[in-house]
């Protein structure tokens, strides 16, 4: 399992990697708030599209050599997104990519249940391996495009390298440790029916999640710098701890659901990232009147500055967004006994990638209002979430 997980970040660096260069894409080639978030519904919109495909794929067939290879096909695209000046060129790049990204996550997370057993925390570990994936992505892109402007994109290859011999390694493990394993004669497991009207409504509150995350991570950075007078740095930061924070939120939340259960621990995660997505739209607005009624020494004092609430409010944005993020997937496949891949392509392909197809109807409300104006729907969505998942059941595990 650690293998699998750190090979998960290494392909996640890259879902991460196409909203840290929207900054450098505004910068540098002068694009709107519209054409911008256009880059992530590049590569959103194939990927929704052909995950699920692959996730009936694995349904019929073990595809173990999909993980290195759609390890290097992801890392590929976005390694090219910054070579020359085409728009069209780099909206092609950026879709092969989301291919790659989108033919890793079934197979990967067929295999992790497997390597797993069942087990919550441990599925909460390889999905830690994406959220640490996720984490480290501006912190990379900004390291080398910052210095070396998009032309230094090619650097961004690395990470799928790396990943794909992780994928060799832990698939190598795996098929050792089975082979050592001694053989016993087992009766075939009796699966339970698929529960498709509960597997719905939970996809239809991974689709609110979804678009809160995707237009948090697409537009946090520029909303940081505008909002505070931040530079660069303080958008970065605020991208940071927004990934960060899922990572700490995603073995919290397969601790918890090893303790209390996982669907009240899903219900409590969406009403908590009502209050801090409002947070982050609506803080620094009051923060700054706040400080500015102040002395600025006693301002500077009591903390009541823009970055330090809005960096507060990202934080729990992002535990609320992520510590339901592992009990989405074991949900999804213990409610799809029969169909494990199809479950994982919707929850961890089709219904998180719908976030980036709303991404260019955000960027466009922006560029006619504000973005601040444009965040404010996102404050709805969780609690959408959490009415569909109210009056959802405990599935049984197969």
């Amino acid at each position: 399992m650690p293998l699998l997980a750190l090979s998960h970040a290494c392909v996640d660096v890259y879902q991460g990697a196409v909203a840290a260069l929207v900054p450098f894409f505004v910068a540098e080639r002068a694009y709107s708030y519209a054409a911008a978030s256009g880059i992530v519904l590049a590569a959103s919109l194939l990927s929704s599209v052909v995950q699920p495909l692959f996730g009936a794929l694995t349904d019929k067939w073990a595809l173990p050599w999909l993980l290195p290879v759609s390890t290097l096909v992801g890392g590929a695209g976005v390694a090219l997104a910054g070579i020359g000046g085409s728009y069209g060129l780099t909206l092609l790049v950026v879709a092969v990519s989301g291919i790659g990204v989108a033919a890793y996550h079934p197979e990967a997370a067929r295999v992790a249940r497997q390597a797993s057993r069942g087990s919550h925390t441990a599925m909460s570990w390889f999905s830690l391996g994406g959220n640490l994936g996720f984490a480290t992505a501006p912190l990379l892109t900004a390291a080398i495009v910052a210095t070396g402007g998009l032309r230094a994109s090619p650097l961004l290859v690395v990470p799928a390298l790396a990943g794909a011999a992780l994928c060799v390694a832990a698939l190598r493990s795996i098929r050792g440790r089975e082979a050592a394993a001694p053989e016993k004669t087992a009766p075939s497991p009796v699966l339970a029916e698929d529960d498709w009207p509960s597997f719905l409504r939970l996809s239809g509150a991974v689709v609110c999640r979804s678009v809160v995350f995707t237009g948090l991570s697409t537009f946090i950075a520029l909303y940081v710098r505008q909002r505070t007078g931040g530079g660069q740095v303080a958008g970065t930061v605020a991208l940071f701890v927004l990934y960060l924070g899922g990572a700490i939120g995603t073995v919290a939340g397969g601790r918890l659901a090893a303790r209390h259960g996982r669907l009240p621990v899903v219900r409590w995660s969406y009403a908590l990232t009502v209050l801090a997505v409002a947070g982050v739209v609506l803080a620094p607005g009051l923060a700054s009147g706040l400080a500015s009624g102040l002395a600025p020494g006693l301002a500077r004092w009591s903390g009541l500055t823009p970055e330090p609430v809005l960096l507060l409010f990202v934080a729990l944005a992002s535990a609320g967004l992520y510590v339901p993020f592992s009990l989405h997937i074991t949900l999804g496949q213990d409610y799809l006994p029969r169909r494990m891949g199809t479950a994982s392509g919707v929850t961890l392909g089709l219904t998180v990638s719908i976030g980036g197809l709303v991404s260019p109807l955000i960027g466009a409300l922006a560029d006619a209002t504000s973005l601040r104006t444009a965040l404010a729907p996102l404050i709805a969505l969780p609690a959408l979430g959490w009415l569909l998942l109210r009056t959802l059941r405990e599935p049984s595990q197969p």
